[in-house]
C-alpha cells in the first residue's frame, strides 16, 4: 500500500510540473511572438512591396500590343512595316475579327503580318 501511495504521489507531481512546464512555454512563446509581432509586420510589408515591384517589371516587360479596331494612324505607323499608307488601310478596314484579318483582308502579305503579329490584335 505505501508502493501504491507513493506512485500516485509521484504521478501527481509530475503532473503538476508538467502543467507549470506548459504553462511557461505558453507564456514564453506569447512574449515571444510579441516581441516578434514588429519586425514580421515589417517583414510582410517588405514581402508586398516586393511582389507588386515584381509585378509591375513583369508587366514593363511584356510588349504592348495594339487594338486593330481602335488604334490611332501614328500608333499603327509605329508598327514595323507599317507606313502611312498601310495604316490607312488598316483604319478603312475595320472592324478585325482577329489580327491575322490584316492578311485575310489583304492589307498586308503574310510574310509582313508575321513580323509584327505579336504587337497587335483584334478586341
Amino acid at each position: 500500500m505505501g508502493l501504491a501511495a507513493a506512485l500516485v504521489f509521484v504521478a501527481a507531481g509530475c503532473e503538476g510540473d508538467s502543467a507549470e512546464r506548459e504553462k511557461t512555454i505558453r507564456d514564453e512563446a506569447a512574449k515571444a511572438a510579441e516581441k516578434a509581432r514588429p519586425a514580421v509586420e515589417e517583414a510582410s510589408r517588405d514581402v508586398k512591396a516586393a511582389v507588386d515591384g515584381a509585378k509591375e517589371g513583369w508587366e514593363k516587360g511584356k510588349p504592348k500590343t495594339i487594338d486593330l479596331n481602335s488604334a490611332t494612324e501614328d500608333d499603327l505607323t509605329g508598327l514595323p512595316g507599317v507606313g502611312p499608307r498601310e495604316a490607312k488601310k488598316i483604319i478603312k478596314s475595320r472592324p478585325y475579327k482577329d489580327a491575322h484579318d490584316l492578311v485575310t483582308k489583304k492589307i498586308l502579305s503574310e510574310s509582313a503580318y508575321e513580323k509584327l503579329k505579336d504587337a497587335v490584335r483584334a478586341d
